[in-house]
């Protein structure tokens, strides 16, 4: 048979896929990410061909982390965002992480319900994905799924964060500037922030600054510019700031973008984000190994034959913990 009549090899799905993503197609970027989130060891290693396929295309874009506790506003205030966005020529991707169901592991909430104007334009690309008990307020995927969009032409990509307290410095380690959305009324709110959370914040951000909270916000502004003070900004390039917003009305909403340009211009800071984006990366580096590796020592054979007992006897209060995790890792690593 002739080389022209030969059968041309199908496509794997990780080059279909990759084709899909970088002609900026979303329901392309949308499967990318779902075999990106699998657990399955084929789809590990179909998201890793993806990956190295998709990497030089991405990184072009502005990374927002935004977090705050439920209620404050973290959807509206994004929407309105991104809208405002949108109309300046931008594409947006907001990667929402869901609190999870204890029984499917879903997400319990759906942004692309509570954006839904953001959600239709095409400019946009919403996708909720539920944290699965991840720490730090972020999905396990959520930097591969980052990539993914960047290599997609989102040149602003959104994480929203579960908001469900004081766990959400994770998402500074993946993104360029960190956004903590507040609502009116410091206070008992203000004494309840932890410093490490206030210490990462780049931008303070106080929605609902209308109607009868206006004056209310305008005071609550105040009391963080005043706590923001006393603690050591994040960057010797950048003093963290405190603005107003009314996500519901758009007024304060395009400064807040003025601010997050101001942020990136500032001097000093292209070059600390480039380094910054460096360090991520090997973080990401280790913390995958070290997942791997916790993986591969639960499935080993030798681990599965020792690990019951072991645990009975750390309950039980007969064997110290640390010395039942000696065995199980020279069960381990003896069966290499």
């Amino acid at each position: 048979m002739s080389t022209a009549k030969r059968a041309r090899k199908p496509a794997s799905q990780s080059e279909s896929l990759a084709e899909g993503v970088l002609a900026g197609d979303r329901r392309a970027l949308a499967r990318a990410i779902t075999l990106i989130e699998s657990t399955r060891d084929d789809h590990r290693r179909e998201a890793a061909e993806l990956l190295e396929t998709l990497l030089p295309q991405a990184g072009r874009s502005i990374r927002l982390g935004i977090s705050g506790v439920p209620g404050v506003g973290k959807s509206t205030f994004i929407e309105a965002l991104g809208l405002k966005l949108i109309e300046a020529g931008h594409r947006v991707a907001v990667l929402a992480v869901d609190p999870s169901s204890q029984r499917s592991g879903g997400s319990i909430l759906g942004d692309k319900t509570r954006m839904p104007e953001l959600a239709s334009a095409e400019a946009a690309f919403i996708r909720p994905s539920p944290s699965r008990g991840t720490l730090g307020g972020v999905a396990r995927r959520t930097r591969e799924a980052m990539l993914a969009s960047e290599a997609a032409g989102f040149d602003v990509v959104i994480v929203e964060t579960v908001g469900v307290g004081q766990s959400e410095t994770t998402v500074a380690d993946m993104v360029d500037l960190f956004l903590l959305l507040i609502a009116p009324g410091g206070g008992d709110e203000l004494q309840g922030i932890k410093r490490g959370i206030m210490e990462i914040a780049d931008l303070v951000v106080v929605n609902k600054a209308d109607g009868q909270l206006k004056d209310e916000a305008g005071r609550t502004a105040a009391e963080y510019q005043g706590a923001l003070q006393l603690l050591r900004p994040r960057s010797p390039h950048w003093t963290p700031r405190v603005l107003l917003c009314s996500a519901l009305t758009g007024s304060g909403v395009p400064e807040v973008w003025e601010a997050v340009g101001a942020y990136r211009a500032a001097p000093g800071l292209p070059g600390e984000i480039a380094a910054r984006r460096a360090e991520q990366a090997r973080q990401w580096l280790w913390q995958e190994v070290q997942e791997g590796l916790m993986a591969a020592l639960k499935a080993d054979p030798a681990v599965k034959a020792e690990v019951a007992a072991l645990e009975a006897r750390v309950k039980a209060g007969d064997l110290p913990a640390t010395a039942a995790a000696q065995v199980l890792l020279r069960a381990f690593l003896g069966s290499r």
